[in-house]
């Protein structure tokens, strides 16, 4: 059945126009950086590196419209000179890994980096949008899940960092918009892979190619039955731009529908990449969340929002990336 979309956004965002984009040189930061400089924005991009990589911005360095600085929003901004027409706060570390190592800069990053970001908007009368994340669902119990649903969220879980740092950030951001009249957007990012990832983050994506890869056993925690829905990270990108451009306030959804088993994934990224690595069972982390897909209901109807990578080809160019890297493996198209 065709699906009926809402109407198309007008671009509000492009030349002559300054952004500032904290996290830049991080995985899905570093997509929207170069979405963004490609419509003629001038971009400047605040990162820690403590997960981000200057190697994903690496190939910007030429560009006089791109400047990278090294600062943590924890700490307070650095001097900025100029206004900014638009902030998007896409720093934090975001990966299971993460969680265990690198707890307090979660929570800081969510709490007191997102308001001196909202500050700082506030400031320069820019408009502010919020990347959160389908963690702020828990391990939900309805499904798939609509804006309008509050989450089952464990606080004191492993996970808790992440999410009620997110959550946070969510309830912070709609305060400004109410209290100060702040224009602002939230959008709630469901799980996103694609080129730049990092290898060991703990992700299944990164983590099953990595080790099918190195010809190694792929391993699936649990029983493999727990799904995800997959989003190539140039669908992610395009709705964030999407929202944006809107005068939607959110929250908004923005995912693809492709739901998958884990053992479904494994195995397709074993088929992919031509490997002969055996799936392994292995035990499953704590609030490992059940079933994810997003009902994107609102996105269609608001930003005219569809996903077009499908998972083979999005999981194949991510495969290519990752063996570019390890040619010795033998992987081809």
């Amino acid at each position: 059945m065709r699906r009926v979309t809402g109407m198309a956004v007008t671009q509000r965002y492009g030349a002559g126009h300054r952004i500032l984009v904290s996290g830049g040189a991080g995985f899905v930061p570093s997509h929207t950086v170069d979405a963004l400089l490609a419509r003629g924005c001038e971009v400047v991009a605040l990162d820690n590196f403590v997960t981000g990589s200057r190697s994903n911005v690496a190939h910007l360095a030429g560009n006089p419209r791109f400047t990278l600085i090294e600062a943590d929003i924890t700490a307070g901004l650095p001097s900025l000179p100029g206004r900014f027409d638009a902030i998007l706060h896409m720093a934090s570390p975001a990966s299971p890994t993460d969680f265990a190592k690198l707890p307090t800069e979660i929570l800081k990053v969510g709490s007191v980096g997102t308001l001196a970001l909202l500050d700082r908007a506030v400031t320069d009368a820019a408009r502010f949008l919020m990347a959160s994340t389908s963690e702020v669902y828990g391990d939900p119990l309805v499904h798939p899940q609509p804006e309008t649903y509050w989450g089952n969220v464990n606080p004191v879980g492993v996970r808790a960092v992440y999410d009620e740092a997110k959550r946070f950030s969510e309830a912070a951001v709609m305060a400004y918009h109410r209290l100060h009249g702040l224009d602002t957007a939230i959008v709630r990012i469901f799980n996103t892979y694609g080129p730049r990832m990092r290898p060991d983050d703990g992700r299944a994506i990164p983590t099953f190619i990595t080790q099918a890869l190195r010809g190694a056993p792929v391993t699936v925690h649990g029983t493999g039955a727990q799904t995800r829905s997959i989003t190539y990270v140039d669908d992610l990108v395009r709705g964030i731009l999407l929202l944006l451009d809107s005068t939607e306030s959110g929250p908004i959804n923005c995912g693809t529908e492709h739901e998958m088993t884990m053992l479904a994934l494994a195995e397709t990224i074993v088929r992919l990449s031509g490997s002969a690595s055996a799936v392994e069972l292995v035990e499953r982390g704590a609030d490992d969340p059940e079933r994810r897909r997003p009902d994107l209901t609102l996105a269609r109807a608001r930003l005219g929002y569809e996903p077009q990578v499908g998972p083979e080809e999005g999981l194949r160019r991510t495969i290519e990336y990752f063996a570019a890297d390890q040619p010795s493996l033998g992987y081809s198209k």
